[in-house]
């Protein structure tokens, strides 16, 4: 299967820059496997639901991933808290992206470098603190990954995500264009994560969730239909470009995972009594069907375990899918590895035809657009 069977087109002026003043306002495509489709309301999505269906969402929270700071030079000293300057020596202005947490305490990091080619190990980074005063947290290259990714080992702190709440930005993806290299506002700390967001790991939101608020989740409630929660930290796996040229060829980076018991049980229920679980985003999926791999030696047929773990899961058309029987979701990339998910289980030139529809009729594409629901 070729990555370029992925491709459409899109009209720049259909990717969303902004999100919407009201969160639940989204225009919502609604998908039947049975071959039609139906332009709705995002408003529409709680009565679209069956009474005793389960809903799965990812609560996992965004943090501002993004720092910005001076790269030193692999002779360069660390810097005095008592000679300011010492700041002389720095050159050149640097961007990191954090993209996964390598160890328990938080000073080893994976992450993105821009300008990174000439970067090597050993090369240090000081991140900005107020003016005038030492940096607020300090790194050094540890090692080189495949496609220019770097580790990085911080110095201890105490606070260390006070501090990276304090001095990061939110890591919007590049498709959003501000006009700066600080593109992210105020604003975005509330839009650009979900209203269920607990537990912090990810570097890009669960987008097909931001759609949803405490009035649309009481709909739901109310209508007696259970809502269970996991955690994906998004990381380098949802994101990564596609650089090969035929999809089996492509392989995920790992993104750390937790189930609940309690979210194992209700799923684990409604596949034992035969009901719908629909999965809010291609996050959840992807745990879903990981976690369900990881418990195919069991005895009880299509269930998960509880627990931690880190999810590779590459679904592409062809999966068998064990857990997911419908999907919330945004409107993915061309030749994403997302859009390669949302075929396997909607039927790819099904969803692809879907897609040129949206783009026609004018839907707002990708992070701050709209959705599409596929039962």
């Amino acid at each position: 299967m070729l990555v370029s069977d992925f491709q459409y087109d899109l009209p720049p002026d259909r990717i969303a820059q902004e999100p919407l003043a009201d969160r639940a306002g989204s225009r919502l495509l609604h998908l039947n496997r049975r071959r039609s489709w139906q332009d709705r309301s995002f408003r529409d999505f709680p009565d679209l639901l069956r009474s005793d269906d389960l809903l799965v969402v990812n609560n996992t929270r965004v943090f501002p991933a993004r720092l910005y700071g001076h790269r030193s030079g692999q002779l360069a000293q660390p810097i005095s808290p008592n000679n300011p300057a010492a700041r002389d020596f720095l050159r050149g202005r640097i961007e990191v992206l954090l993209t996964r947490q390598v160890t328990e305490n938080p000073n080893e990091w994976e992450c993105l470098v821009r300008p990174g080619r000439k970067i090597g190990i050993g090369e240090k980074f000081y991140f900005d603190g107020p003016s005038g005063s030492p940096p607020a947290l300090e790194a050094e290259v540890m090692d080189r990954g495949s496609f220019g990714e770097r580790l990085i080992r911080f110095s201890p702190v105490p606070d260390f995500f006070a501090r990276v709440e304090r001095i990061g930005h939110v890591p919007l993806p590049p498709y959003i264009h501000r006009g700066s290299d600080r593109e992210d506002r105020a604003s975005d700390r509330e839009r650009y994560q979900t209203v269920y967001a607990q537990t912090r790991g990810s570097v890009a939101a669960p987008t097909a969730g931001l759609h949803f608020t405490p009035e649309i989740l009481a709909r739901i409630r109310s209508r007696g239909i259970e809502i269970a929660e996991i955690t994906l930290h998004v990381g380098l796996g949802t994101f990564q470009p596609v650089r090969v040229e035929k999809v089996e060829d492509h392989k995920l980076h790992r993104e750390w995972y937790e189930i609940p018991a309690a979210a194992a049980r209700a799923i684990n229920q409604a596949k034992a009594d035969n009901r719908r679980v629909v999965a809010v985003g291609t996050t959840t999926v992807r745990t879903l069907e990981y976690a369900a791999g990881c418990a195919a030696k069991q005895p009880g047929g299509n269930r998960v375990e509880s627990g931690r773990g880190e999810a590779d899961a590459f679904i592409y058309p062809g999966y068998q899918f064990q857990i997911v029987d419908a999907l919330l979701t945004n409107f993915h990339l061309p030749q994403s590895t997302l859009l390669m998910l949302v075929c396997a289980l909607g039927g790819k030139e099904f969803v692809m035809g879907a897609y040129r529809h949206a783009v026609e009729a004018g839907y707002r594409f990708y992070s701050y657009g709209d959705c599409m629901f596929i039962e």
